[in-house]
């Protein structure tokens, strides 16, 4: 394997890797969630907390499941789940947009802690699932699947209708944050219709502990606060024509999917009937495929119904859905030179292969571990298990020689982005014990 050019710690063994692993993790805590990073991400992030329970899973069960209920504890009436919980502890200016910004508290149906009012991509199904399993002794003296299943519901429920803003069955994004992607090539095109808030009228914060290079640009960042301004400014209303960016995203609807399969386990352990969830999995499973699927799955913009057609990694992460008809065509593209599975590692979140791949620029080329975990899982599902056994112990050494960075260069294994990062951490911790 190539040297890594930017090597953290020697963390030669996998005894090593899991300790370190385990000490980001208690350093990362705070009562009753862990931040993505200290310095960087001071708050609660939604499919952060999802991916961290996945690996905390492995060490507390009842740690895991605690954090995911305190982020549904900030759920809001409508059914959304914030994308940040804000912590009141943390100084108001730490990070921008903060609760200030938001403003989430004015709103009705909204709960008592500030929150942001865009979401991420639904992993929480899947993740509360895969927690249950690690302990279900512990999840069933603590109620934890009652508790969890009507919210998760009301959380399917809301996008699925408040959010299916085409009525093609399908879940929109309104804003490139939600996709958990922020700054992908693939959104370049609906962006640029996108009149940005002056760089003068906010402070970012971001730049205080990261590198510019590796992060959004200004004129990117005022588009982002414009979106969130507007929504913001009209309520957080979900209107067909109220957006200046709504895309339909393979990620998030294939993650709806897998979520749907995950409730309708979770509906056979609390005694409720799962056969809407599978036949909703089954919906999503055909509507994403016919609608996004063309030869590779693409993000429709909704303004224009037109494919944006980046390869982008988020056109992988449909390998999650169980059953998905194109299942083998996807293994067969990430193996190709735009992914090429099996050398680079993680998975490049652009498309090697185009002039605007840049590995160390956020999600414009690095690799990040969250999403080829996703595709691990995936490889596994549809019988793909050597595939996935080297993708595991490449995932391992990178981090090995990287430490527990954001995200990764994914032919040389340079480490950028925040270090000690959480769900690098955890999701390391559940493939050392992948059997």
């Amino acid at each position: 394997m190539t040297a890594c050019l930017d090597r953290g710690p020697d963390l030669g063994t996998l005894t090593e890797l899991d300790r370190a692993a385990r000490r980001i993790l208690a350093a990362n805590w705070r009562r009753h969630a862990t931040v993505p990073a200290a310095r960087l991400y001071p708050h609660q992030w939604s499919w952060d907390s999802a991916f961290i329970a996945i690996g905390q899973r492995h060490l507390s069960p009842a740690r895991a499941q605690r954090e995911l209920e305190a982020l549904f504890g900030a759920q809001w009436r409508d059914g959304r789940v914030p994308h940040i919980v804000f912590d009141p502890s943390v100084p108001a200016g730490a990070y921008f947009p903060g609760p200030s910004f938001w403003r989430s508290t004015a709103v009705p149906g909204t709960p008592g802690v500030p929150t942001s009012g865009i979401v991420q991509p639904p992993a929480h199904a899947l993740a509360v699932w895969l927690t249950f399993l690690a302990g279900p002794a512990t999840a069933r003296a603590r109620g934890f699947l009652p508790r969890m299943y009507p919210r998760l519901v009301a959380w399917h429920r809301y996008l699925t209708t408040r959010r299916d803003l085409t009525g093609s069955g399908l879940m929109s994004v309104v804003h490139p944050w939600e996709s958990g992607m922020d700054n992908s090539p693939t959104w370049d095109e609906p962006l640029s219709r996108v009149v940005p808030v002056p760089s003068a009228e906010f402070t970012r914060r971001d730049l205080d502990h990261a590198v510019a290079a590796e992060r959004p640009t200004d004129l990117d960042y005022g588009r982002y606060v414009r979106l969130a301004r507007d929504y913001r400014d009209a309520g957080y209303a979900d209107t067909a024509g109220g957006h200046g960016f709504t895309v339909e995203d393979p990620l998030c609807n294939a993650l709806l999917a897998a979520g749907e399969h995950a409730l309708a386990s979770i509906a056979g352990e609390v005694g409720a009937d799962p056969g809407p969830h599978r036949s909703a999995a089954a919906r999503l499973t055909e509507t994403l495929t016919t609608n996004l699927y063309d030869g590779f799955f693409f993000p429709r913009d909704v303004h224009t119904g037109r494919l944006l057609r980046s390869y982008t990694i988020g056109g992988l992460m449909p390998l999650v859905v169980p059953g998905l008809p194109v299942a083998g065509a996807l293994v067969e593209t990430a193996l190709g030179d735009r992914f090429r599975l099996g050398a680079a590692t993680p998975l490049p979140s652009y498309d090697l292969t185009a002039p605007g791949h840049t590995p160390g620029d956020y999600w414009r080329g690095p690799g990040w571990v969250n999403t080829s975990w996703l595709f691990w899982h995936g490889l596994r599902l549809h019988g793909h298990e050597a595939l996935a056994g080297d993708l595991r112990g490449r995932l391992l050494d990178r981090v090995r020689e990287a430490g527990f960075r954001e995200y990764l260069d994914p032919l040389t294994g340079a480490g950028h982005g925040a270090d000690r990062f959480s769900w690098t951490a955890a999701l390391v911790l559940d493939l050392i014990r992948a059997r």
